[in-house]
């Protein structure tokens, strides 16, 4: 047998140890090359670019930015996990040198065993990668609505790419963790496993920090959204507070809670409580600083999936605009009456039923200003009972809905601006935040009077709007449309010369279109952020696996001495049971509050209720990791009873 051989053959010995790492790296690997091929797939792109340029410009950048995510987390997490995995061999590795194994011979030996174990998971990875490739580019094609669907396509480039990007990932890593254990003694290898563990201690005083900083980042995430503090330093801070709070959560106060508990007799020597508490206060100091990973990361998978169905919500389209088709002209453009009859003839000849309003606007300072009566007009044709003024009144519709609460005190200065001493007195009666009218600024009603008073206005635009039930049904109507206008007013489009430079284009916007690209860029961010978040979900879990199978062969030794005192099988399980749920559900459920701040705020950004969405995230994450912990209890469990029968 051969050096190669004898480290092949240690791998495949310990294939139990390492079963975790593998598979997360092969799946690492294959969402990167599913990344890879979606990049480079032609179709794709050039789907994409001509229906949207937004939208395929997103999906570029997204796939890249994706990629680049999961390479370094694939190396921070490789790097951690493989330079662990040597720290519990070195009992080994001591008995290795006493039989005449040099510290190059060590370095040789590590240095293979780690490209065996990532050569093999590129060749999984990349090969599990072309089985689902297909599967993945329906399901992307049904995500991104293209009609075209994506035909079967391996790129060699996405090969390629994958195959040398995690070839050079796992040389640098296996070149790095030679170097560790390369200064300590032989005798102290041999006797790592036998050197008694300090009690573990905690203070009190970075106990309090810890609630401390996470409090002060809650307090500060809240006083951004909510008082409108948009400061990129505030977030960061406040980021910064709850990432350093919850390292001292795990380290600190977590530890300091137990040695508590284990200070009250009447719970101390409650049953099988001395053996929790004892073993419990020793588990959370070693296993910290993988805790407060696994919580950091859990947190980052969830709100980033909680964004992207926020940003790529399809109800939003609507929320902001009711409106099917909304026509925009110049008060005395001579395209406005066939445009109009254009549009009316195309939605009755494919047998749409519409209504239809007319409103003339006009702008004082950048803000549209509207009829009463016209305005009534409007929320009437949406179901909505319509409103009264005073004559020295107004209301103001806002432009979108995720503009709640940001209002302007320059509303009766425009007007007064455009209407002289009549509208002097004007004061804002009532802001309507679910009446929208689309528009790039709030827009202004008042009172028929008031409105014929205003004389210096910087546009005057007449706009038609249209209500339909089959505005999703509209699409290639739309698009025709949308064409034939748009290529009749290429020489009419005019551009305002005000302060602003606001574009008042004569123009047709339709909904459904609106839609449409709003449900391609849904799916362009469902695609990137769910894998990126399951691959983060898996690397949190393998941290778990790792860390419990690292000790087993020391919890064999405890649990063993234990049974000959007396310790039952169902005592066995019920003790290991107790400390799975903390390994498993504790940094679950600090990172699931993180996320639960990230989204009501999130949900109180852009006025939409966050809760269904927060829901389905938690449910989905938190049923794969039941499934993970009865599958890992169950083998534990398995193993420890044949170790004590």
């Amino acid at each position: 047998m051969n050096f190669r051989q004898f480290a092949f053959r240690n791998v495949i010995r310990k294939k139990r140890t390492y079963a975790a790492h593998f598979l997360s790296s092969a799946f690492a690997v294959m969402v990167f090359f599913i990344y890879a091929v979606l990049l480079f797939h032609p179709d794709l792109q050039g789907q994409l670019a001509s229906s949207s340029g937004v939208a395929s410009y997103l999906g570029t950048m997204g796939l890249r930015v994706s990629i680049y995510l999961i390479f370094i987390f694939s190396f921070l997490f490789l790097l951690y996990s493989t330079s662990a995995f040597l720290k519990v061999r070195k009992k080994e590795f001591g008995i290795l040198m006493i039989l005449g194994m040099s510290e190059k011979q060590r370095k040789k030996l590590t240095f293979i065993e780690n490209m065996i174990i990532g050569s093999g998971a590129i060749l999984f990875g990349i090969s599990v990668g072309l089985l689902c490739t297909k599967l993945m580019l329906l399901i992307s094609a049904r995500l991104l609505m293209l009609e075209k669907g994506l035909n079967f396509y391996i790129p060699i480039q996405a090969v390629w790419m994958t195959a040398g990007a995690f070839a050079l990932l796992f040389l640098v890593i296996s070149l790095l963790t030679t170097r560790i254990g390369r200064h300590n003694e032989v005798l102290d290898l041999i006797k790592s496993d036998e050197k008694p563990r300090p009690e573990p201690k905690a203070s009190l005083l970075l106990s309090l920090i810890s609630v401390v900083l996470i409090g002060a980042g809650y307090g500060m995430v809240f006083h951004f959204v909510n008082n409108s503090a948009f400061y990129m330093w505030l977030i960061s801070l406040a980021v910064g507070c709850v990432i350093v709070g919850t390292y001292f959560l795990f380290t600190q106060l977590s530890v300091y809670v137990i040695r508590g508990l284990k200070r009250r007799e009447e719970l101390f020597f409650r049953k099988i409580n001395l053996l929790t508490f004892t073993d419990l206060a020793y588990r959370m100091k070693d296993n910290a600083i993988m805790f407060f990973m696994v919580a950091t990361v859990m947190a980052v998978a969830f709100s980033g999936v909680g964004v992207c169905l926020v940003i790529g919500d399809p109800d939003r389209t609507e929320r902001d605009n009711p409106y099917a088709f909304i026509y925009k002209s110049k008060e005395d453009s001579e395209w406005k009456g066939e445009h109009l009859s254009r549009i009316d003839g195309a939605l009755s000849d494919e047998g749409y039923t519409f209504k239809k309003v007319s409103v003339q606007t006009k702008y004082a300072a950048t803000y549209p200003v509207m009829k009463l009566m016209e305005f009534n007009a409007l929320i009437e044709m949406l179901g909505y009972e319509p409103k009264t003024l005073h004559s020295d009144g107004m209301l103001v519709s806002s432009g979108t809905i995720a503009r709640g609460g940001m209002i302007d005190e320059n509303y009766a200065a425009a007007v007064r601006a455009s209407g002289g001493e009549r509208t002097s007195d004007l004061k804002l009666e009532e802001r309507m935040e679910d009446m929208v009218i689309p528009s790039p600024y709030d827009t202004i009603i008042v009172s028929d009077e008031m409105y014929d008073h205003i004389s210096k206005y910087d546009a005057l635009e007449s706009t038609t709007y249209y209500v339909m039930p089959q505005w999703e049904d509209t699409i290639q109507v739309a698009r025709e449309l949308q064409l034939s206008i748009e290529e009749d007013l290429k020489e009419t489009t005019i551009k305002d010369s005000s302060a602003d430079g606001v574009i008042k284009s004569l123009a047709l916007s339709a909904l459904v279109l609106d839609w449409y690209d709003s449900k391609q860029l849904n799916g362009i961010l469902l695609i990137i952020s769910v894998l990126v978040a399951v691959v983060f979900f898996t690397f949190a879990a393998s941290f778990i696996y790792f860390r419990l199978y690292a000790d087993l062969d020391r919890d064999e030794k405890q649990y063993e001495m234990i049974g000959k005192i007396g310790l039952s099988g169902k005592e066995l399980s019920k003790l290991v049971t107790r400390q799975l749920i903390l390994m498993f559900f504790l940094p679950f459920s600090v990172g699931m509050l993180h996320s639960a701040i990230a989204f009501m705020n999130m949900g109180n950004l852009v006025q939409m209720p966050m809760l269904e969405d927060a829901l389905l995230i938690y449910v989905s994450f938190l049923a794969m990791q039941i499934i993970y912990f009865l599958l890992i209890r169950w083998r534990y469990l398995t193993h420890m009873r044949r170790k004590l029968m």
